[in-house]
């Protein structure tokens, strides 16, 4: 006679083996049930017992789920994001050097600046014609170009 826990938590039985096979059958148990044989001290599963092993079914592993592919992002690099403002500021205010402090170039920067206030402008005809050259070349750079030459490269003129 054997006893069981069912799926539901609950014990049921004494139960003959042919009843259990009968509910291995139904798939009211199967090789996880635990059960005992009376006047046996421990609970194991149905799996153990030699005499239901040809009654249960072999335990599939679960299917696994395929991963999702998620597609590559194309967002520029960002340390590529100063390329436009600093184009644009060379062209339009090349002569006071803001390109060279927006791309962290604070030396050659204040050199452009000063060439521009201390020569009361006349000096900064030379410096708008090398910030107009710098912002054309900055624009026409691809970002991993950028990159490589300003900001890895740290390539201050031209």
């Amino acid at each position: 006679m054997y006893r069981i826990i069912g799926k539901d938590g609950q014990q049921y039985g004494p139960v003959t083996a042919e009843q259990l096979r009968g509910w291995i059958a139904e798939n009211r148990a199967n090789a996880q049930t635990l059960a005992h044989v009376e006047g046996a001290a421990e609970w194991k599963p149905l799996s153990s017992f030699a005499e239901f092993a040809g009654d249960l079914k072999p335990l599939l592993p679960p299917t696994p789920v395929p991963p999702t592919i998620t597609p590559p992002t194309y967002a520029p690099l960002p340390r590529a994001s100063n390329k436009i403002p600093a184009g644009v500021c060379g062209i339009l205010l090349g002569s006071f050097g803001v390109h060279k402090f927006i791309l962290g170039y604070t030396g050659a920067g204040l050199i452009m600046l000063l060439v521009t206030v201390l020569t009361c402008g006349i000096g900064g005809v030379v410096m708008h014609v090398i910030g107009l050259i710098e912002g054309i070349i900055y624009l026409c750079k691809t970002d991993e170009e950028f990159v490589q030459l300003y900001v890895d490269g740290r390539k201050e003129w031209f």
